[in-house]
Parts: C-alpha cells; sequence; structure tokens
C-alpha cells in the first residue's frame, strides 16, 4: 500500500508539474504513461512467477477500454456538466463497461488487439476544442490538494478493495486515480478546452500504457523476465512519444 500511495503522489504531482510547464495535453500524456502501474509491475515480477505476472496484464488490458471510456464520458460531459457530475457519469462508464468486458471470455490476442484498437479511437472520439498551447499557472496550494486527492482516492481504493467480492475488487484497483482526480481540478480552474486537452493528453499516455502491457504480455511468453519488462518500458515511451509527434505534425499540416 505505502508503495503504491508513493507512486500516485508522484504521479499527480509530476503530471500537473509538467501541464504548469508544457500544457495540459502534457500534463495529461504524463499521467497516462504506465507511471503506477509500470513500477509495481517491475516489484511483482521479482515476487511472483511469470504465469502470474502474464495474467495480471492480461486481466488490466481486458479492463483498458474502460478507463478510455472514462476519459470520454468526462470529456463530452464536461462540455456541458460541472466537475462533480462529469466525474459520476464517468465512473459510471467505466464501471459498467468494466464489468461487462470480462464477461465475454475474450481470448488474450482478442484482448490486446480490442484494447489497442479502442485506445486508437480514443483521442478521434473526444470533442474538438481549440485550445492555446504553453504552460499554465496552477499555485502551490492547489499543487498539493491535487496530490492530496490523489492519495486519499487512492488509499480508499486500496481499502474497499480489501474487503468487496473478488470480482468487483479487480475492478476497483484498476480504477483511474489521476483519470478522476486531474480534470475535476483543471476543469473549473483552467474551463472546458482545457480539460479537454488533459484528457486527450491521458489516452495518448494510455497508448504508452497499452504498448508497455501487450510487450509485456507476450514478452514474457518469449524472453527472459528482465528483458521483457525493459522492452515493455521502450514500448511505452516510443507509443506515446511517436503518436505526440504524429499529432503535432498532423496539426501543423492543418494550420
Amino acid at each position: 500500500m505505502l508503495l503504491k500511495l508513493l507512486l500516485v503522489a508522484c504521479s499527480a504531482l509530476l503530471s500537473s508539474l509538467a501541464a504548469k510547464r508544457f500544457g495540459h495535453a502534457v500534463g495529461g500524456t504524463l499521467a497516462g504513461l504506465p507511471m503506477i502501474a509500470g513500477p509495481i509491475m517491475g516489484f511483482v515480477l521479482l515476487a511472483a512467477s511469470v504465469e502470474q505476472v502474464r495474467a495480471i496484464a492480461l486481466a488490466t488490458l481486458v479492463c483498458l477500454p474502460a478507463t478510455v471510456a472514462h476519459l470520454v464520458t468526462f470529456a463530452w460531459a464536461a462540455t456541458r456538466l460541472g466537475w462533480p457530475l462529469a466525474l459520476g457519469l464517468a465512473n459510471a462508464a467505466f464501471f459498467g463497461l468494466g464489468a461487462l468486458l470480462p464477461q465475454l471470455g475474450l481470448v488474450p490476442e482478442a484482448a490486446c488487439l480490442l484494447a489497442l484498437a479502442v485506445l486508437a479511437a480514443g483521442a478521434p472520439a473526444m470533442p474538438r476544442l481549440p485550445l492555446v498551447p504553453g504552460g499554465v499557472a496552477i499555485p502551490r496550494i492547489e499543487l498539493a490538494c491535487r496530490v492530496a486527492a490523489a492519495i486519499g482516492l487512492a488509499w480508499l481504493i486500496i481499502r474497499s478493495a480489501g474487503v468487496a467480492p473478488a470480482a468487483f475488487s479487480g475492478l476497483l484497483l484498476a480504477v483511474p486515480i489521476t483519470g478522476n482526480v486531474l480534470p475535476c481540478f483543471t476543469l473549473p480552474r483552467h474551463g472546458v478546452a482545457a480539460t479537454v486537452a488533459l484528457l486527450r493528453g491521458f489516452v495518448r499516455g494510455l497508448t504508452g500504457f497499452g504498448a508497455f502491457f501487450v510487450t509485456l504480455y507476450l514478452g514474457l511468453g518469449a524472453w527472459p523476465p528482465g528483458a521483457a519488462y525493459a522492452l515493455a518500458w521502450l514500448a511505452a515511451l516510443g507509443a506515446a512519444l511517436g503518436l505526440h509527434a504524429w499529432q503535432r505534425h498532423r496539426l501543423a499540416g492543418l494550420a
């Protein structure tokens, strides 16, 4: 629990600092990367068998479409509603789809392909709103509140998962913590366009997240654990940076 809370705090802080320096889209991209799950999987890889780690990676990929649904729902809801209602609708989409997906009984290859396909569709499904790029003002007190909210939510999820039924516990642990916290601070202070930019960046980062777990799942079946883990991180960073460069090139072409 202590490790996860520390990673959650670092993720919320670094993502917010990135938004402060480079803009909301960059902060969202950083938040979407496996900054929490990646290090945890490294520790799990040291303590558990390869098959157990592959099972966890596959279960994470099965839930990934629900995370994208959460982000897209929040973005569209934010165009008309305040953050409390947007948050409620986003989590309803997450838990509704997240409860359905494991019941489909997808084979591993189909689960991997579905996760990647939904990630590819996530950014185009977002509202299209103009936003001037660049850093934004985030006071220190707000940074502290973001970190505190993320830690509080993570602690609540971990404690609840310990007493909830097994099927619901797994879904609870997949809740996007920074995806719940950061938009709730961004919407009232910086507006709808900034929130959509943050969430679109989050989906871009999740592309790296998906690449990490697909590579880890497939790699552990073919390579030594250390090599598979290192390649998973390379795939995560390569996917996120490559998508970021492609989108910048596309926007420059449209301009």
